[in-house]
């Protein structure tokens, strides 16, 4: 009975021993907004966003809007262009309505939407929404990132209809006059002036759907591109504390990673666009020369609209990869101004015995606090990229040494959005905007003088 009676308790003691060490493992609740930032849900930081995706038909989260997705591309991006231009075109019109350049208009929009649609096909399959718009990493970022990164997605709708609608409104305009007008006397429905109505709804619905496309691709790089400027600016605040050099090389680190993330995804469609939109502006320089009749807005009008929209989504692009490339550069300055203040004021501290010492110490912390030029600079400075000399308390626990290692790495390895190797930088931004400026100032030139 004894026996029994050990054994008994000491298999309770072993179940007892058991629930308390399966207490202590963790379970699936401990971290449950980790979890949920992982996941995508219906009413989350994305809802209205996937409900403009899906009111654009460029939703592929399932096999019917999958379906409905690339059914609305073929017939407006390439069937209803086409129609237009083999049926449409009227070659017989008078100068007025005759549209000698159509077919470099609708091969331009369709082939810039076609990449973009296509890549925004692959980014979303691919990769998801969540993790394409970076928001599962927001999870160790600070409450200011996450807080204005959701305000920027929120915006960026607008954004988009802030560059659409004026173009939309121009091309209603024209299409609207030339149907109106007489340009078209096609009755393919049995009646003019509903053929009218049914033609002209389709080609501006088809320009709209093609312009919002490419746009909305623009306007996710500049997105993204807009966290990592606010990662840049949340980490550069770490010269302004005493830092230890480790963490700060795993921090940027982890930035160049992402960097390099968004470079590899988005090189593909930065190149495509590029070269389709300057072989656009080409062709078009090249069938207006070679014109024999004069050139005026009502022949050419659309032309140049189409070419002024497509260079406005390019320069969206480089400047939202020119301004990140130009943050993350200013950290290497940032990082070599923190090193200096540090070598000056251990020095200034180690001769406060000497008379030269003494002297230079007040001149160096009066600066240290800001002078009255810092009032003048204005706008051209902010957190990062600025002229005023960083706290004593930011940098007195670093050596010397590790300063100077840390100068020279961010020095030797800069970081910034790249395309197959090419880094866009400024000098790329102006080369590539001054020949894009000029072919499209080239062709307005000779619309608008003729008008």
């Amino acid at each position: 009975m004894e026996d029994n009676n050990n054994n008994n308790n000491n298999n309770n003691n072993n179940n007892n021993n058991n629930n308390n060490k399966e207490t202590l493992l963790p379970t699936n609740n401990n971290n449950p907004k980790t979890y949920n930032r992982i996941l995508s849900h219906a009413h989350d930081e994305l809802h209205s966003f996937r409900s403009y995706l899906r009111w654009m038909c460029v939703d592929q989260s399932n096999f019917f809007t999958t379906f409905l997705s690339w059914f609305t591309f073929i017939i407006f991006t390439l069937v209803v262009p086409a129609f237009s231009h083999f049926y449409l075109s009227c070659p017989s019109c008078d100068a007025k309505h005759d549209r000698p350049y159509d077919v470099v208009v609708q091969l331009s929009l369709s082939a810039i939407a076609s990449l973009s649609f296509v890549s925004l096909s692959n980014f979303v399959r691919k990769y998801g929404l969540r993790r394409f718009l970076f928001f599962d990493k927001l999870v160790g970022e600070s409450d200011s990132v996450r807080h204005h990164y959701t305000t920027q997605l929120n915006r960026s709708l607008k954004i988009v209809s802030v560059f659409v609608v004026p173009c939309f409104v121009a091309e209603c305009i024209y299409k609207v006059w030339w149907y109106a007008s007489g340009g078209s006397q096609i009755p393919f429905l049995g009646n003019i002036i509903l053929s009218d109505i049914v033609a002209c709804s389709l080609e501006l619905i088809s320009w709209l759907y093609r312009i919002l496309v490419f746009f909305l691709v623009c306007v996710l790089f500049r997105l993204i591109c807009y966290l990592q400027i606010l990662r840049l600016q949340d980490f550069a605040t770490v010269f302004q504390v005493d830092s230890d050099v480790a963490n700060i090389l795993v921090e940027h680190l982890r930035i160049r990673r992402h960097l390099r993330i968004i470079s590899h995804r988005y090189r593909s469609f930065i190149l495509g666009a590029l070269i389709l939109i300057t072989m656009s502006l080409f062709s078009s320089l090249l069938v207006t020369t070679k014109s024999h009749e004069g050139m005026s807005l009502y022949r050419a009008g659309e032309l140049a609209l189409a070419s002024m929209t497509l260079v406005t989504g390019l320069l969206i692009i480089l400047r939202s990869a020119t301004k990140i490339t130009h943050k993350a550069q200013a950290i290497t300055c940032l990082a070599a101004k923190w090193h200096v203040c540090a070598t000056i004021d251990a020095f200034a501290t180690s001769e406060t015995e000497t008379p030269v010492g003494h002297v230079g110490n007040p001149v160096f912390s009066n600066s240290c606090h800001g002078d009255s030029d810092g009032d003048d600079a204005g706008s051209e400075e902010d957190d990062v990229d600025n002229t005023k000399f960083l706290p004593a308390y930011a940098y007195s626990s670093i050596s010397f040494q590790k300063r100077q290692a840390l100068v020279t790495y961010l020095e030797n390895n800069k970081a910034g959005i790249s395309v197959y190797g090419f880094m866009l930088d400024r000098a790329w931004l102006q080369l590539i905007f001054g020949i894009e400026m000029s072919l499209v100032l080239w062709l307005l030139g000779k619309t608008i003088v003729n008008l």
